[in-house]
């Protein structure tokens, strides 16, 4: 079957840290591999191609498979007519109890204050997604989300317009296969070729992560998944933002850090402590946990079809995805969704 099909991404594929606790001076993390493949994230396409898969089992043999990935969504530099409007505030007139309930979820924010910075890389972990080269911008001050949008602001969201997601529409959704049951997974024939360790599950969208048999009641504090481009658009519209540029979000990633990888420093561990939701293990195959998170964790290009995404996952690791590096960045259809993928909105004043 030849479906059209992220994570990123929205946006939290999840949980990048952003905001930054100072430089940690630390020795140079070694390079990953030239050519080093991804968690398939870019693969996730609403047209993507679609395999069989034998004996309801995805096998993956070929290590060097190029896939891609990256996490939070970011809006295009140059914007379309919003997708959104009849859910922005001025558009739409909602009950007093849905402003009051969106008053109380929306995350704070905080502002980040305009300057310049060297945006980019000239030594790009993954030359093939555009890192470089290395230039200099100027980014205005705006006001971005402290942490990614959770389900619980999602669904305030949703409680107070109606709103529908692209993937309940679509009826499915992504989601990787080492977090699934198995009755959900021998109940799917098919799977991504491209990354076989990415499944279309039936009902699988926000309030259903994993397929029609999980739900959200324990996780309201963790990122939403399952969201498109379209769909974080109008989210952010009706909470009187917008998704950041992809500028925007790597000047706040950098944290006034100059050429650093990652928004504390260079080092991906600094003293044994784990700044980030990775994957630690043999990627796809175990995840060793050792920052304590299987999955998602609670919140604490200038033109063409796609949307840019920025940020890495909880199942981004050195050798298949490195793209957790500020300078990192990748793509996908504004109306994919999958299980990896949050998003957070920026404004140009404090909500």
């Amino acid at each position: 079957m030849v479906r059209c099909l992220a994570l990123c991404f929205l946006f939290t594929c999840v949980n990048t840290v952003l905001h930054i606790q100072g430089s940690c001076a630390a020795q140079a993390e070694p390079a990953a591999p030239r050519g080093a493949a991804g968690c398939g994230c870019e693969k996730l396409k609403r047209d993507a191609a679609l395999e069989r898969v034998e004996d309801s089992t995805v096998r993956v043999e070929d290590s060097t498979v190029r896939v891609e990935d990256s996490t939070v969504r970011v809006e295009d530099i140059t914007r379309s007519a919003d997708p959104a409007h009849k859910y922005s505030r001025s558009a739409r007139e909602r009950l007093p109890e849905a402003r009051g309930e969106e008053k109380n979820k929306q995350s704070p924010m905080v502002l980040i204050s305009g300057g310049q910075f060297l945006m980019g890389t000239d030594d790009p972990g993954i030359p093939a997604d555009g890192e470089g080269p290395q230039r200099l911008v100027h980014v205005d001050a705006f006001y971005m989300d402290i942490q990614e949008v959770t389900n619980q602001q999602f669904q305030s969201f949703v409680n107070g317009t109606g709103y529908v997601t692209e993937a309940e529409k679509f009826g499915d959704s992504f989601v990787f296969e080492g977090i699934l049951s198995e009755s959900v997974k021998n109940q799917i024939t098919q799977a991504v070729a491209a990354a076989p360790w990415w499944l279309p599950v039936k009902g699988a969208n926000w309030r259903h992560p994993e397929g029609p048999e999980s739900n959200i009641t324990d996780v309201l504090d963790h990122p939403v998944l399952h969201v498109s481009w379209v769909d974080a658009v109008a989210y952010c519209s009706w909470a009187n933002g917008r998704l950041p540029t992809e500028a925007e979000w790597e000047y706040a990633c950098r944290g006034g850090l100059k050429d650093k990888l990652y928004p504390w420093g260079n080092k991906l561990n600094p003293k044994g402590q784990h700044y980030a939701n990775l994957w630690q293990g043999d990627f796809p195959n175990h995840n060793s946990a050792e920052d304590r998170y299987i999955q998602t964790s609670p919140t604490g290009p200038p033109s063409g079809t796609d949307k840019v995404k920025k940020g890495g996952s909880y199942m981004c690791h050195k050798s298949y995805c490195y793209r957790y590096r500020c300078a990192a960045r990748s793509q996908n259809t504004p109306d994919s969704a999958a299980s990896n993928l949050g998003f957070r909105c920026v404004s140009p004043g404090k909500r």
